[in-house]
């Protein structure tokens, strides 16, 4: 199987911003430019290709991740079109797990917003190398400039202008390249003041001042500025590209996508800075057996190995896994492993995504992302790979849910379509959760946030044809415990004949925030076979989904089997199941418990004069601001709220600001919810005492 492009010329990629930052619109005009389609699409209009769902073009909002492939100079570009909403960042956390770089879109004319600090921490963690683009210079109020301070500020990290925009809001006529060392005109009225007046004084001493910053962080640069000599767009290029793959730098761009400027500069700048797979370090995998580490180099002559980033159920096809392929080869049909749950898989028809449509191609190469048919056990986050060499990659790890409603289909008959429906939902986004509580009969389901549930009660009516009974939304609190304990579990049962009997000693701990459950054996000198250590471990999580304060979810909590005894005869699966959920249960109440609760980190942009009565409110509500920022007439308050106090704040907002203030919110992380309201809480439930 001879490659259909190289490997250096493979670019993965996202698009990545804040809400409302002009990502679809951004790709929409990539795909435009790259005869990917003839006919460009509104994100208004409701005809943007990437925003396929129904309730994407309804709202004029991308809320799932849509992959496309488009060419620009020879190269094969794979795109992924990210959410910027808040309530679908397990979009945005899945996609940059498997892509190489992104381009990172900010408003021109709000800079650096709260989901785009989130988008680029998640970037951050996952090390991918990013460009910005400055969309929207043609609106008013677009600065250029005291956006590339924002980003220097409030992202930490060094942003390096490549281009200059010429003019501003109406007026924005034309960029000015530093690199090329030229200026790109646009077309606009003919009472404009001439392109040229000024441009050239200001193109040579900004690419002076380029070349200055670069010689400061890059040494071949360096030398031939030391030198004297005059350095080349080829070697500007260069040393940005070594600079921004290594994270020294991020490389800004300017334009508006909407008017379709500055879009062919942004596709020459993907190609020319942002990586290859060559370029990404060898990917560290895990022997499943041992344990032991194994590098996997970025080439088609490794054994398979590839990553399941998403799962989707398509109504005419079925379940659509999608892959990115980090080392071999694979053809249709061809028989994989699961490494992740040890289960082998027979790989079905094989396709390249563009949005909702799909080309089939037979056989997938390294640096590949595409979706496949056939996968029934396979779930986002698994590894599949060679059967005969296995290893396992980094799983995708996701925000816990924050919010929560009660469930129930309109007419009874519906009940195991419903179950079917939520089960599917879950499978496809593993920050929708579903529970069933028997103490209350209900079904509970929880997402991040009112948009993620409303989105999700719409499509289960939409695509499966069930009318829901929905409760009102309640914050999804989890428990925690503060203090290591070690329980015995001992589960004992006689009735004649074989009997029950499993016995466990647990040693439980706290865990690191956002840590989830973990769990070790270290049993020695076979106290407990090999053979029931799944059975304890599936016990012991068992125990999780109820916790003795609130009846909450108890997460962040690692548990060490280390002792305990069996009878040749009478041990059994369930009954060491049994045994660890008991010791886990006295374990949890002995080891100071607490409650969660969430926290979000919020953003408030209002007039100068409203200030103060925001403050206010927000001092009610619990909230810890961190900081003020003022430009012009309007501040931005930046705070953190607990989730539970920002029902309503829409309304109270609007009302102390006369509608002039806006707010965005985004999770932050879960703290420790204070002892009064701990009791109030566990008295609600029916837990105190």
């Amino acid at each position: 199987m001879s490659r259909t492009f190289p490997l250096g010329k493979i670019r993965n990629i996202g698009i990545i911003a804040h809400i409302d930052a002009g990502k679809t619109t951004a790709t929409e005009m990539i795909l435009h430019h790259t005869r990917r389609t003839y006919k460009v699409g509104s994100v208004d209009e409701g005809t943007a290709v990437m925003d396929w769902m129904e309730q994407e073009r309804e709202r004029g909002i991308t809320i799932t991740s849509a992959a496309t492939t488009c060419h620009w100079r020879e190269h094969c570009i794979n795109i992924i079109d990210t959410p910027g909403h808040v309530d679908f960042t397990a979009e945005v956390e899945r996609s940059l797990r498997v892509l190489d770089g992104g381009v990172v879109i900010f408003d021109g004319v709000a800079g650096v917003e709260a989901q785009s600090e989130a988008v680029w921490r998640q970037a951050d963690k996952y090390g991918v190398a990013r460009i910005c683009f400055i969309n929207k210079m043609d609106r008013i109020g677009a600065d250029f400039h005291h956006t590339v301070t924002m980003i220097n500020e409030r992202l930490r990290i060094k942003a390096l202008p490549i281009q200059l925009p010429i003019g501003s809001e109406k007026l924005f006529r034309g960029i000015i390249d530093l690199v090329e060392n030229k200026v790109v005109s646009f077309p606009i009225d003919s009472n404009s003041t001439s392109i040229e007046e000024g441009s050239e004084t200001l193109l040579a001493k900004h690419r002076q001042a380029l070349i200055e910053n670069l010689a400061e962080l890059d040494e071949q640069i360096m030398i031939l500025y030391l030198n004297g000599q005059d350095v080349s767009a080829s070697q500007i290029k260069a040393a940005i590209r070594r600079l921004t793959l290594s994270n020294c730098i991020v490389p800004v761009l300017c334009g508006s996508a909407l008017r379709d400027r500055g879009i062919q500069l942004l596709l020459d700048a993907i190609v020319d800075y942002l990586p290859s797979p060559l370029d990404i370090p060898p990917i560290s995998t895990t022997d499943p057996r041992s344990g032991k580490e194994i590098l996997r180099l970025v080439s088609d002559d490794e054994p398979f190995s590839a990553l399941a980033f998403k799962t989707v159920f398509d109504p005419f096809m079925g379940r659509l896994v999608y892959l990115r392929v980090y080392s071999g080869k694979v053809k249709a049909g061809a028989q994989i492993l699961n490494s992740s749950i040890d289960k082998k898989e027979r790989l079905g028809k094989l396709y390249v995504m563009h949005a909702d449509h799909r080309e089939e191609i037979n056989h997938v190469e390294t640096g590949s992302i595409v979706a496949s048919l056939g996968l029934r056990m396979t779930s986002t986050g698994d590894t599949l790979c060679d059967p005969t060499r296995p290893v396992l990659l980094e799983a995708i790890r996701f925000v816990e849910p924050v919010l929560s409603m009660a469930v129930e289909p309109k007419s009874k008959v519906d009940q195991d379509k419903l179950d079917d429906s939520l089960a599917k939902l879950a499978m496809e986004d593993p920050t929708f959760k579903v529970y069933h509580d028997k103490e209350m009969g209900q079904t509970l389901i929880s997402g991040m946030g009112e948009l993620h549930l409303e989105v999700l009660m719409d499509r289960i009516f939409r695509e499966y044809g069930i009318r829901v009974n929905a409760g009102k939304p309640q914050v999804a609190y989890k428990e925690t415990i503060t203090s290591p304990v070690e329980s015995e579990g001992r589960f004992v049962r006689q009735s004649g004949g074989k009997g029950q009997y499993g016995h466990v000693w647990l040693r439980i701990e706290p865990g690191e925030r956002g840590s989830g459950f973990e769990f070790r054996d270290q049993i020695r000198s076979g106290a407990i076979p090999k053979g029931f250590t799944s059975s304890v471990e599936a016990g012991a999580k068992s125990a999780l989904q109820s916790g003795g304060l609130a009846g909450y979810p108890v997460i962040d909590v690692k548990v060490i089997l280390y002792d305990g005894s069996y009878h040749e005869v009478d041990s059994s699966e369930v009954a060491f199941r049994m045994a660890a959920f008991m010791a886990m249960r006295d374990g949890i109440d002995k080891a100071k418990p607490v409650i969660l609760e969430p926290i979000m980190e919020v953003e408030i942009t209002t007039p100068n004069q409203f200030v103060g009565d925001i403050i206010g409110d927000l001092n009610s509500r619990r909230a810890h601001v961190e900081g003020i920022e003022s430009r012009d007439e309007f501040s931005t308050v930046r705070c953190l709220v607990p989730l539970a106090e920002i029902f309503g704040f829409a309304g109270d907002l609007r009302s102390l600001s006369q509608g002039r203030a806006t707010h965005t919110m985004c999770f932050h992380r879960y703290e420790k919810l204070p002892q009064d309201l701990t009791q109030q809480i566990a008295t609600r439930m029916g837990r105190s005492g």
